[in-house]
């Protein structure tokens, strides 16, 4: 196993990696829309919290030497459903080759934030 980590993405908030790569496959820790470069949460909007989620994702990928277009599989947890369409329209810019997905509401997500992306990528 390889454990992934950047400083373009938060780093883990816990005693978690950020990713491990494992055989043919990457698996990332959910990333919250945290701003890298503050460590904090500054995003309001469900639409600007997927964004920037969905950038810290990316970053993630991107030091493994990977793109959105690795990815097989994404797990979305919403603070609300009521927010799945808006939070859709953003992740539809990035994930342009429909990975499989689950998404549900949750009760919580950590820092009180809207949104929380984790993603399976596979390496070749």
């Amino acid at each position: 196993m390889k454990k992934i980590s950047t400083d373009k993405a938060p780093a883990a908030i816990g005693p978690y990696s950020q990713a491990i790569i494992a055989g043919d496959f990457l698996y990332a820790s959910g990333q919250i829309p945290i701003n890298p470069a503050t460590g904090n949460v500054e995003a309001v909007t469900i639409e600007d919290q997927a964004q920037q989620a969905i950038k810290n994702v990316g970053e993630v990928l991107k030091a493994a030497g990977l793109t959105y277009d690795n990815v097989v599989k994404t797990t979305c947890f919403l603070a609300e459903i009521a927010d799945f369409a808006a939070f859709n329209e953003v992740y539809a810019k990035y994930f342009t080759n429909k990975p499989a997905r689950s998404c549900v509401a949750v009760k919580d997500l950590p820092k009180g934030v809207l949104c929380e992306v984790e993603v399976t990528a596979y390496l070749k």
